[in-house]
């Protein structure tokens, strides 16, 4: 196939793997096509990943070096918009990047993130507790009962965010990871995801509290000047103050010096990136741990024997089925030669394949399709990305796992996959995980056991 001619990206994730594969064979770098037919280059090589994700002339902001949504050739309108559209630390470049990032990275520390093992070691108690007593020896679906509670409890408590709005924010975070929604749906999900925080963000500015979301609010607005205020980004925007686009921004603007603080936007964008990606990794990467143990009992064994870890467990969990596969978007702030005689013309989307990173052959060898606890590479992916985008939630989403795959198997030792055959999967190309595990408990560990 020649590489210059574009396939088309599943909408739904039919078969990602398969996909990714397709990718890796094609070269350094391939033209594939996204829904709402935008053409962009796929990576899926581990080296050439990670070569780029360090590569100063990539860059993630489309208001700044995506040509086609800067001249509005592609705009709101495109259903996968709310990607790029976003102003946070997952969209900014270079300095930009390091301004956003830092309010986050401050509030969000490995320490604080280590620190909430007792109340996950509580919460994953009370959710045992239930599901024993609530199907003794029966069938439940773990991902709904056990792995999507954790992380909405652990999370949603981190932030602060209100019980009434944990409904109506797990119906916008399901729709935001959805790639097979139409525009019209997408952009009704963008309205209410709009209503939604800033009732949050009223809300923890008349109760701030020992949350990040009021801190991330203390650092915006401690940072303006009410007499001065400007957007902090506007000393380097290159977008003309006229571009609609940038109005939501501009009239909610109080950054405090260049560098320094957020604007309204930014706050708001920055939760959202923030408990989205938290939420639904851990969600995708609790099911991938189980259901491969389930299905793998000699790898369980493994690690009941203790010659492996249930770290050692999550990390092949996330080199196997990475809980989100493909990053979008960014692009090349000049033409960037891959070899092979590609090259990456300036101001093209670049498509970046996490989930093909952890099956590569060249780094895992010919059985990377294979879960295996003791495997020597497991830790090489790139699930949480690499570089100066590296998720800043990677400690607490492996923290979730591991205490929740460890204490499921030791209050339910028996418990076994619920049928055959293979479970479906949400219907994404972004959001990698299970629909649904069904599981039969079996009896309950004795205190003896």
């Amino acid at each position: 196939m020649n590489r210059q001619c574009p396939f088309a990206i599943d909408a739904l994730g039919g078969d990602v793997h398969a996909e990714a594969a397709r990718v890796r064979e094609q070269g350094p770098a391939t033209r594939v096509l996204l829904p709402g037919g935008v053409s962009a280059w796929a990576v899926g090589r581990s080296a050439d990943m990670r070569r780029l994700l360090v590569d100063p002339r990539v860059s993630k902001d489309a208001y700044r070096h995506w040509p086609a949504w800067i001249s509005g050739e592609v705009g709101e309108q495109w259903p996968l918009a709310i990607w790029v559209s976003v102003q946070n630390m997952i969209t900014a470049y270079g300095s930009e990047h390091a301004r956003l990032r830092r309010p986050a990275a401050a509030a969000f520390t490995a320490r604080r993130a280590a620190g909430l093992r007792p109340r996950i070691e509580e919460v994953v108690g009370e959710l045992l507790e239930d599901l024993a007593a609530s199907a003794p020896g029966g069938a439940v679906d773990l991902r709904t009962r056990f792995a999507h509670e954790l992380p909405t409890r652990i999370v949603f408590e981190l932030f602060g965010i209100p019980e009434h709005s944990w409904g109506p924010l797990h119906k916008i975070i399901n729709a935001f990871f959805d790639t097979g929604i139409t525009a019209e749906e997408a952009q009704r999900n963008a309205a209410d995801l709009d209503v939604v925080m800033a009732d949050l963000v009223a809300h923890r500015r008349r109760h701030p509290g020992d949350d990040m979301t009021s801190a991330l609010i203390a650092a915006r607005d401690t940072a303006t000047d009410p007499r001065t205020a400007t957007d902090a980004r506007t000393a380097t925007d290159p977008r003309p103050a006229t571009d609609p686009r940038t109005a939501a921004v501009d009239a909610g603007a109080g950054g405090g010096a260049a560098g320094a603080g957020l604007s309204e936007k930014e706050l708001v964008d920055s939760l959202i990136l923030l408990f989205t990606a938290g939420y639904e990794t851990s969600v995708n990467l609790i099911c991938t741990a189980l259901h491969e143990l389930l299905r793998n009992p000699a790898q369980l064994a493994l690690v009941r024997a203790g010659l492996a870890s249930w770290e050692d467990v999550v990390e092949e969990a996330l080199r196997i089925e990475p809980p989100a596969f493909y990053g979008l978007l960014r692009f090349a702030v000049e033409d960037i030669d891959m070899g092979e005689g590609v090259v990456i013309g300036q101001g093209d989307p670049i498509l970046i394949s996490f989930g093909s990173a952890g099956r590569d052959p060249e780094v895992h060898g010919a059985d990377a399709d294979r879960f295996d606890v003791l495997r020597a590479t497991r830790g090489q992916h790139l699930s949480f990305g690499f570089g100066t985008h590296h998720c800043l939630g990677a400690t607490l989403a492996r923290l979730e796992c591991a205490v929740a795959v460890r204490r499921f198997f030791e209050t339910f030792p028996a418990a076994s996959l619920a049928g055959v055959g293979e479970l479906g999967r949400v219907e994404s190309f972004i959001s990698n995980g299970l629909r649904e595990l069904p599981v039969v408990l079996g009896p309950r560990a004795s205190v003896a056991d």
